[in-house]
């Protein structure tokens, strides 16, 4: 069994002993408090059209976030009726999950190291969606590339939303933790 006090994982380790380290040389940090770090990732599956046909798919998608994250997604609702869409008030729309901590490590190395390579026609993400803010979001065409999902089972193909929160002040230094990451940006 597996003894949780001792384990790190491996992303985390790696900050911790040359990430922050070449951080605080790149950009001349006084403080080791002023050096960005990861604060939460947040995926994001929405149903939109085929949540309104049948209820049962925002559930399936709960459950797929459910395995992809390692954490259980709640699922999303609508917030206010829209007749055009056929939404109703309440209606479950899709799932989300956050992850911190060791989770939020554990996911990013399997995003990079796993999910990214089995992207069809992948030639690296567009490193020009940061926010202004040091956070970055990007999208997957489909959930398939992660290996916890079963091929087979799966009943709908689902996008997906990813969210890199850090505490990065500005979108280059949020850039130069994630290229340290080995975050495969194309430009």
């Amino acid at each position: 069994m597996l003894d949780t006090a001792a384990y790190t994982p491996r992303l985390e380790a790696d900050y911790n002993d040359r990430i922050r380290a070449a951080l605080k040389e790149e950009f001349g940090y006084k403080n080791d408090m002023q050096i960005p770090r990861l604060d939460k990732i947040v995926l994001n599956i929405g149903c939109g059209a085929a949540a309104v046909r049948d209820s049962k798919k925002a559930k399936s998608a709960q459950e797929d976030l459910t395995l992809i994250a390692g954490q259980k997604a709640m699922t999303t609702i609508a917030k206010k009726s829209i007749a055009g869409f056929r939404v109703r008030e309440e209606m479950p729309m899709g799932a989300k999950v956050t992850l911190r901590a060791d989770r939020m490590y554990e996911f990013l190395d399997r995003l990079i190291t796993v999910a990214m390579p089995r992207i069809r026609d992948f030639r690296g993400i567009n490193g020009k969606s940061f926010d202004g803010n040091g956070n970055y979001a990007m999208g997957l065409k489909e959930h398939l590339v992660f290996p916890e999902i079963d091929f087979d089972k799966i009943d709908e193909n689902w996008g997906m939303d990813i969210i890199i929160a850090t505490t990065a002040k500005t979108d280059a230094e949020a850039k130069a933790m994630l290229k340290l990451f080995n975050m495969p940006f194309n430009s």
